[in-house]
């Protein structure tokens, strides 16, 4: 991710907080109810065949049941890319519940004819299918500070680029995290694992990131860890080669659960 993509953060919050326009609480559904629109989200027959070839290696009914998203939930996910996860969250919050896919404004200067970051969520938001998921760029202001903020924020293998870049403040960014969060409200983390010890040494080089930073910078931040699954961790990984030398899926993952203090 270029500089421009990441910059301003401070917008993060505003569009994480001002975006959602209802309650979590209207409905109240029990685990079974959870895991029966996971199931049901995860084998729609619309998703592309390439993310449907990738449920092996990405388990996404165990990852997203982990972080505990339900029909009502509203979701907000930072750099969703193609939207793998997007898909799935629309499907399982359903019409009570709402996906902000949060993505980087195009930079004034980019030639024209490059890459738009934002394109595949546009198109995603447009279907029919997918009409709860709302596309916010990184770039645009909210003035609605009234309204309630999320019960989810997620991020997937985005967190160690936001050390990559000079200006940003993991500080901070962790902080508005927190701002975006309704109280008791849930931050998810999943990354490549690099070697224990690391810290921030192999973010730029092998795209990794030690998990004891992760949990570090968030608990210094004011969130409470909730716990981890290991349901992506890959004992086989040696973690000395970049995340693209390894084979699609194959790298060792941590996938961590944290909450806003109530």
């Amino acid at each position: 991710m270029s500089r421009n993509n990441l910059l301003p953060l401070g917008v993060l919050v505003l569009a994480l907080a001002g975006c959602a326009s209802q309650g979590s609480n209207q409905a109240t559904h029990g685990g079974s109810s959870a895991s029966a629109a996971i199931a049901a989200a995860v084998a729609d027959p619309a998703r592309p065949e390439a993310d449907r070839a990738r449920d092996a290696d990405r388990k996404p009914a165990e990852v997203i049941a982990f972080a505990g998203i339900k029909p009502g939930t509203r979701v907000g996910e930072f750099m969703p890319g193609g939207g793998y996860f997007t898909r799935i969250f629309s499907k399982v919050v359903g019409e009570k519940g709402a996906v902000y896919a949060l993505v980087p404004a195009r930079p004034a200067n980019a030639p024209a004819g490059g890459p738009d970051m934002a394109a595949p969520m546009n198109a995603l938001a447009a279907d029919a299918n997918y009409h709860n998921i709302h596309v916010m760029s990184l770039g645009t202001s909210f003035k609605d500070a009234g309204v309630a903020p999320v019960d989810v924020v997620w991020t997937s293998l985005n967190y160690h680029d936001l050390h990559n870049r000079p200006n940003a403040d993991l500080m901070v960014f962790n902080k508005q995290m927190m701002e975006a969060l309704k109280p008791g409200g849930l931050y998810i983390v999943i990354d490549h694992a690099a070697a224990a010890g690391s810290g921030g040494r192999d973010t730029g080089t092998l795209h990794r990131i030690d998990p004891a930073l992760v949990k570090s910078e968030v608990l210094a931040a004011g969130f409470e860890f909730v716990g981890e699954s290991d349901v992506l961790r890959n004992p086989a990984d040696q973690k000395d080669k970049g995340v693209r030398e390894v084979p699609r899926g194959k790298t060792d993952q941590f996938v961590y659960k944290f909450r806003k203090p109530k």
